[in-house]
């Protein structure tokens, strides 16, 4: 049905009247929307995602059950020194995953990124720290549902998209009460807080302009933006209730001294900072090496093991030692040299597709290169490949003319306190499906054949 589903939509759009009018209403309502990234069309494809509802049921219950599982990890990790020594836990990050945030959940939004297919649905990444483009596919599905093609389409097939918006503000209003202990007397001040001068500056926006909506005053500022005066958390002069963190630990520690009301608000029980500084501890790379490792096995249920045999790659930290693959002992970095066709080398602890290495892609000598820089770094992951979606998308050159490119196609499912709620997709001409690195994303829609 998804094959005829696809086919059916590039049929309307030979129709050179309803592209145009399609191809139109996307370029026009993108700026509009604020759905530009870096100063860049975020969507310059005119076909959305499509998962057939049969899909999106597994999908749902694979991604909670796996949510399930790296709970377990990070109660385990609580307890334990080892494992947070895999997950590759700093000193200073220890520290900060010792402030109470006055909360029970560690990471209440959080993202999966992942690959469906026909054959396999695989998991690459967890954004568990602070997962981007939640108002962005609010933003893109509002346009595309509109389009003229897309009308036309839902006349054939049911067609249901999704909102995140006002999922992530009952997170962030539930992280708040639960911080209280009690309802609040009065709507509490919402800040947006990350860096100055980011690419994502408009889904900001985005959300700003929908708290406020709801009736809840939002602004937005950056760390060095905010003072402390032992009470309240102020920006602006508007003292602040729920910090909505944007703001990556690693970006933090840099400026941690010279910007330190964020770290003396939290400390000091001041403000509700969503996620917070524990959501680490699931955000890591290395979590995928833990739920891998035979050696934490006992730390699941059947359901559990059965769901990261199938669909969480085999993970390791990358070091000089042995370990196991498919039952064999292996001696883990001559096997990783050995077997380039199958493996990617990738940082515990970054983002935007910086620093990885694509086995497949690289020549012998470019790989041992990739192998020493790893091991020079220590703190990063070796991960088997796994099988990745693509599909033709219509996509729009600077001039409007419409081309039938290949993507890879990237299904991010969106987790609001550990219920899937929303999703977009990221897609991409590289084998990095990633928008920092120039990839684009596209709206995901659930559809299912008219009765």
């Amino acid at each position: 049905m998804l094959k005829k589903a696809v086919a059916h939509y590039h049929e309307l759009l030979e129709d050179s009247d309803l592209a145009a009018a399609s191809s139109s209403a996307l370029q026009s309502e993108q700026e509009n929307a604020r759905l530009i990234f870096g100063g860049r069309p975020l969507s310059p494809y005119l076909r959305p995602h499509f998962v057939t509802e049969s899909d999106w049921q597994s999908v749902v219950l694979i991604c909670e059950t796996i949510w399930s599982a790296l709970q377990k990890v990070k109660d385990a990790a609580v307890e334990s020194n080892e494992i947070l020594d895999e997950l590759g836990v700093t000193e200073i990050e220890k520290e900060l995953l010792a402030i109470d945030p006055k909360y029970r959940r560690v990471s209440p939004t959080a993202r999966l990124d992942s690959f469906l297919t026909e054959n396999a649905y695989s998991f690459v990444e967890l954004n568990g720290e602070s997962p981007a483009g939640i108002a962005y596919a609010d933003s893109a599905t509002e346009i595309f549902k509109n389009l003229p093609v897309m009308k036309k389409f839902a006349e054939t097939y049911d067609v249901r998209g999704f909102e995140g918006r006002p999922k992530m503000l009952e997170v962030l209003l539930a992280a708040y009460e639960e911080f209280l202990g009690r309802k609040p007397e009065k709507n509490p001040v919402i800040a947006i807080v990350d860096l100055k001068d980011l690419p994502t500056l408009k889904e900001f926006e985005l959300f700003k302009d929908y708290f406020e909506s709801q009736g809840y005053q939002s602004v937005i500022c950056s760390p060095d933006e905010l003072e402390f005066d032992g009470k309240n958390l102020l920006c602006k002069d508007i003292v602040i209730d729920i910090v909505y963190k944007r703001l990556l630990v690693n970006e933090y520690l840099p400026i941690i001294n010279s910007a330190p009301a964020l770290l003396e608000a939290y400390r000091a029980g001041a403000i509700c900072m969503v996620n917070n500084f524990r959501s680490k501890l699931v955000h890591k790379k290395a979590i995928f090496a833990v739920l891998t490792n035979e050696r934490y096995a006992h730390l699941f249920d059947e359901n559990e093991i059965n769901a990261i045999g199938a669909h969480i790659p085999w993970t390791r930290k990358f070091r000089e030692e042995k370990t196991i693959y498919q039952s064999d002992e292996v001696d883990l970095v001559n096997w990783t040299r050995a077997n380039s066709s199958k493996l990617v080398l990738k940082p515990n602890d970054d983002y935007g597709g910086h620093g990885i290495y694509i086995g497949w892609n690289s020549s012998d000598a470019e790989w041992d290169e990739a192998i020493k820089s790893a091991l020079a770094d220590g703190d990063y992951l070796v991960q088997e490949r796994v099988e990745t979606s693509k599909e033709i998308f219509p996509m729009l050159d600077d001039n409007g003319k419409i081309h039938n490119i290949e993507q890879l196609v990237d299904l991010d499912p969106l987790l609001f306190n550990g219920k899937v709620g929303s999703a977009f997709t990221r897609l991409s001409s590289s084998e990095l499906a990633n928008i920092s690195s120039g990839g684009g994303m596209v709206p995901t829609f659930i559809i299912s054949k008219k009765e």
